[in-house]
């Protein structure tokens, strides 16, 4: 579990970043990587310092801050100082003790207020919705949670502040992961990264899905057409996000399971002809059984 929960929080990382570097306005260039852990996913907060510190040429002008709140720390100040004496001056890290629910307090402590935060809290059962309020409080925020496979993420995170969120189980290593943020593009990546990661998912009907190229589209299918079939016409973009959101699948697979309803005649489109972009509006058409 430690090395899935830093690989994917690595990924996302990466893409973070160069944001930060590029943010402009109140609170540009600066931003907090916000872990709460303990000792034995340190992994993750070692991955942190490894990612940051890759952009040590691009870091001119910004600052970001690597915040690590544990209350088992173990040999973590060990593990991480070796890491930190290689990072550029535009890095701060700051490891602290204590449980979860410290992270407004370590937060408050860090600077993170007005600017972006990313967080990754990993938990053995329920995520702390205490953590969780205060990493939905970056200016943006994002938050990977780890936790576990009977914890409802998707639920805590629409009540911490996340305005999007989404959240996978892992059949493998019995664990559930999940993601918040305000970003559809934010989304998007962190479920392709999440299929990347090469673990078995869950589909909409609770079988096994094993992450690939090109899926089965069926399950899917099944899934958007009782959506459309629940609450009315939707255009392509709510159904990908739907899709991201509501399912363990992806947006590129939303838009094959579309276009074989379209192909089915199980859903109308309004136009008719052109491109399956994201103003299409579809609708499904009742079974002539």
């Amino acid at each position: 579990m430690e090395s899935f929960g830093s690989g994917v929080f690595g990924r996302r990382l990466r893409g973070w970043v160069p944001g930060v570097v590029r943010r402009g306005g109140p609170g540009g260039g600066r931003g907090t990587v916000a872990l709460v852990c303990g000792a034995d996913d340190g992994a993750a907060a070692e991955e942190a310092l490894r990612v940051v510190g890759a952009y040590a040429d691009r870091l001119r002008g910004c600052r970001i801050t690597v915040l690590v709140l544990t209350d088992d720390a173990g040999d973590l100040p060990t593990r991480l100082g070796a890491i930190e004496a290689g990072l550029p001056p535009e890095v701060a890290v700051h490891l602290m003790p204590g449980p979860p629910s410290r992270l407004p307090v370590a937060l408050r402590a860090a600077g993170a207020a007005g600017a972006p935060v990313l967080s990754y809290l990993a938990a053995e059962g329920a995520v702390d919705p205490v953590a969780l309020s205060a990493a939905a409080a970056g200016r943006p925020a994002e938050a990977l949670l780890l936790a576990g496979a009977n914890v409802a993420l998707r639920p805590a995170l629409a009540d911490a502040g996340f305005p999007l969120s989404t959240e996978v189980e892992l059949t493998d290593i019995g664990r559930r992961v999940g993601f918040g943020t305000g970003s559809d593009r934010s989304l998007e990546a962190v479920k392709e990264e999440l299929w990347a990661a090469g673990q078995r998912l869950v589909d909409p009907y609770g079988m096994p899905l094993s992450p690939a190229p090109e899926v089965d589209p069926a399950p899917l299918a099944r899934a958007l057409l009782a959506e459309l079939t629940r609450n009315g016409p939707r255009t392509v973009t709510e159904l990908r996000r739907y899709a991201v959101t509501a399912t363990a699948y992806r947006a590129v697979d939303a838009l094959r399971a579309l276009t074989a309803l379209l192909d089915a005649g199980r859903v109308s489109r309004a136009p008719e002809q052109g491109r399956l972009g994201g103003d299409v509006l579809l609708t499904s058409v009742p079974s002539a059984a």
